[in-house]
């Protein structure tokens, strides 16, 4: 897009360092327990089904109220990141995230759980933005794409406890034990962010917010819209991100075990590997975009090409049953939906000054828990019209996909345009700075 080589180093850049690293590994840490709460339900979701009594509809609903709460904030919650800074939004969001999950090991019926849930998706929806906020105040500019990934990456490590650690704990010591032990975890990093984060580093201290009246924020929302690489980031991060989450979050374990005739021990080895892909492609992804800035169409493109040819293979499969060889493939390539996402944030970046980091950001990170959110909906709704027809339910992506390729290549050109006279601002400023 901009060209294949670094992001350029500007004036006033933080250093990084040790302590950058020690102060944002705890917001990483935040954002990792707020991960295990979030997707706890994708390995529960066959035990909360029995534990409340409801069909594929109801069960969608907890995760689909999760992710509207969690896309519904958004935008907000960016603006209180550029407003408040981000260890006070980071100590309510774990408060919140915290009270929900201890509230769903509780909760006697389907309507609590449904509260704690949309109370847990709120907390939630507070941490992502934070830490690349916490990323973009401690390490140089240049580091943005690859701090990004990295975050995202420990996120999924949250992921991995929740197939790894949660599932056997719900067989082990039951539902109660396991989401009260859970909520333990919130506390630890509600004590460490409280003792040892700081926003930003000495000597780096942002200028003080001007307004913060309802024109400001109007303001605010309207001018990061206007950008076009705001808008590219967030049709990228809707395009790539929702294959991925809506298997991990609820329905890849119900189709591996329901539709393809797994065992939950098989099914749960396959969400791991989606996990364990999603760490490593990330890592990659990072590397490749901090290097050469050009591939970040190509990279998204291609993940979305590739993982919808997968999902079609596996869904049309002509025997009952699909091969392992194919659902191996399939889980191999949904690793990549998650770095790809992250993708759409290197978009917005470079488009908006730091006083609108958190509100672009905001933004582009809606984008792909609205299609999420869609996509639960629809294959539940489907599920219960065609009678667990899980070919049909899941032809539901397809969808979506196509809707946000026709936006990424709309928008790739004019944004490609607008960052290059950035590009160009910038250096000639940095050439102009006095000595």
């Amino acid at each position: 897009m901009s060209g294949s080589g670094p992001a350029l180093s500007l004036p006033g850049d933080p250093p990084g360092g040790r302590r950058a690293a020690a102060v944002w590994g705890i917001g990483v840490a935040v954002y990792f327990v707020a991960v295990i709460f979030r997707t706890s339900l994708g390995v529960a979701g066959l035990d909360a089904a029995d534990r409340f009594d409801v069909g594929a509809s109801a069960l969608s609903t907890f995760s689909i109220l999760q992710l509207l709460v969690y896309a519904g904030m958004q935008i907000p919650v960016g603006l209180m990141v550029d407003r408040l800074g981000t260890k006070k939004v980071l100590t309510i969001g774990v408060v919140l995230f915290t009270v929900g999950q201890l509230g769903f090991a509780l909760s006697p019926s389907y309507e609590t759980a449904l509260a704690s849930r949309a109370l847990l998706g709120c907390g939630d929806a507070m941490t992502f933005i934070s830490v690349l906020r916490l990323g973009s105040r401690w390490f140089p500019a240049r580091r943005g794409p690859l701090i990004g990934q990295v975050a995202a990456l420990f996120g999924m490590a949250g992921n991995l406890v929740s197939t790894l650690v949660i599932a056997r704990m719900l067989h082990g010591v039951g539902w109660t034990a396991t989401f009260v032990g859970s909520a333990a975890c919130g506390v630890v990093v509600l004590i460490l962010l409280s003792l040892f984060l700081s926003d930003h580093p000495e000597g780096h201290e942002p200028p003080p917010a001007r307004h913060a009246g309802p024109a400001f924020v109007r303001k605010q929302i309207a001018t990061s819209w206007r950008e076009p690489g705001t808008r590219l980031g967030m049709w990228v991060h809707f395009t790539t991100q929702f294959p991925g989450m809506v298997f991990l979050l609820l329905w890849g374990m119900p189709f591996l075990v329901e539709a393809q005739g797994l065992s939950r021990e098989t099914a749960g080895s396959l969400l791991t590997l989606v996990v364990l892909s999603n760490m490593l492609v990330g890592l990659v992804y990072g590397q490749v975009i901090a290097r050469h800035h050009g591939a970040r169409v190509p990279l998204a493109l291609g993940t979305v090409g590739a993982t919808a040819a997968l999902w079609a293979a596996t869904i049309a499969y002509p025997g009952d049953h699909a091969p392992m060889w194919l659902l191996i493939t399939l889980c191999s390539v949904l690793g990549a939906c998650g770095p790809a996402s992250m993708i759409g944030f290197d978009f917005a970046r470079p488009a908006n000054p730091p006083e609108r980091q958190g509100t672009a950001s905001g933004i582009v990170n809606m984008g792909g828990f609205v299609a999420s959110m869609t996509t639960l909906l629809a294959v539940g709704v489907l599920l219960d019209a065609t009678g667990d027809d899980y070919r049909i339910a899941f032809s539901s992506v397809f969808v979506l996909e196509a809707l946000g390729i026709t936006q990424i290549l709309r928008l790739r050109a004019r944004a490609a345009r607008r960052e290059r006279e950035r590009l160009v601002a910038s250096r000639v400023e940095a050439v102009h700075v006095p000595a």
